[in-house]
């Protein structure tokens, strides 16, 4: 794995070779939404992208990035679903083998859309350690090359492509929001904003349960040492080393949600724009009707990071 932080650069040639690939999602509005957030509000729906995540397109730019030789073997990560499925899936463009270390109790219907595209499952249990560990007892064993979920370089600039294209399509976007767990999208987003929109502001949404990106750079230090507690199942993992250094250089802000207002806010947009998003996505819109006053009267762009949702177990549903 390339060592170099990814720069604007990576991005404008990630998005290139992706584009044979990854969808253009769409940007959507709601003047519902727009008027309970006063404010006006851009959603880019990346739950439509490939394998209903943004994910794909990290893990797209970090398959067709490697030499032969390198792709020979295949490629291993460990994932809780988003990004297994999306290398499993680019892997398959490429005809590579996929190998993906998955956690025990990971969303169902994630585990089936990993499986669907072919990569081979390696269940361990689960914690960080315990996915790290078996990743690299996989690699030993197979050879692949390890694309980790969100500290590779090509996968942190394949994410940023994401906000690339929302920033292209919406003029003068005041603020971004971004969801947040180990900092792929985070990170991405704040180089693309930082060369396309210096003035944009890039706020992260954050989970109350694994808020270690804010207690990180308000410590000014990774402060990693934390079992979540959340139901935004695609933001429990760690925030990485290079994420930090990239979030810490580009100054963002951090707002922690509570996960009632998640999943409210997860209801209200199949409510009011039929768009099913899970958790981990509508956080995002949990951010900005919490902390309303911050967003009051601008141009707002929300990253909708996913939508692969378990539809026998949604959050609301009678027990």
């Amino acid at each position: 794995m390339p060592d170099s932080l990814p720069c604007f650069d990576d991005i404008l040639a990630a998005a290139a070779r992706i584009s044979p690939h990854a969808y253009v999602t769409p940007v959507l509005r709601s003047r519902t939404l727009d008027t309970l957030a006063s404010a006006q509000l851009h959603f880019k729906a990346e739950h439509l992208q490939r394998v209903g995540a943004f994910k794909f397109r990290g893990a797209c730019n970090a398959v067709w990035a490697l030499s032969e030789a390198q792709a020979r073997a295949g490629v291993v990560t460990h994932s809780s679903g988003n990004h297994g499925a999306a290398l499993a899936l680019a892997a398959q463009t490429r005809g590579i083998a996929c190998h993906v270390v998955v956690p025990e109790g990971a969303v169902a219907a994630k585990l089936a859309s990993i499986q669907r595209y072919g990569a081979t499952l390696h269940p361990c249990a689960p914690s960080i350690a315990a996915r790290e560990e078996k990743c690299l007892q996989v690699q030993r064993e197979t050879g692949a090359v390890l694309v980790h979920p969100y500290t590779d370089p090509r996968v942190i600039a394949g994410q940023g492509t994401a906000a690339l294209e929302l920033l292209n399509a919406v003029e003068e976007l005041e603020v971004l929001v971004v969801p947040v767990g180990g900092g792929g999208l985070a990170a991405g987003t704040a180089i693309a904003a930082a060369a396309l929109l210096p003035d944009c502001r890039v706020v992260l949404a954050e989970p109350e349960g694994a808020a270690d990106t804010a207690r990180s750079l308000a410590a000014g230090e990774r402060l990693v040492d934390f079992v979540p507690d959340t139901v935004c199942d695609g933001l429990r993992g760690t925030l990485g080393q290079p994420n930090f250094e990239l979030l810490r250089r580009h100054a963002v802000e951090v707002l922690t949600v509570r996960d009632a207002d998640t999943l409210q806010a997860m209801r209200l947009l199949w409510q009011t724009t039929k768009q099913l998003v899970e958790p981990s996505s509508a956080i995002a819109l949990a951010a900005v009707l919490q902390h309303s006053a911050r967003f009051a009267g601008r141009r707002v762009g929300l990253l909708l990071s996913g939508g692969n949702v378990d539809l026998d177990a949604l959050p609301w549903s009678a027990k």
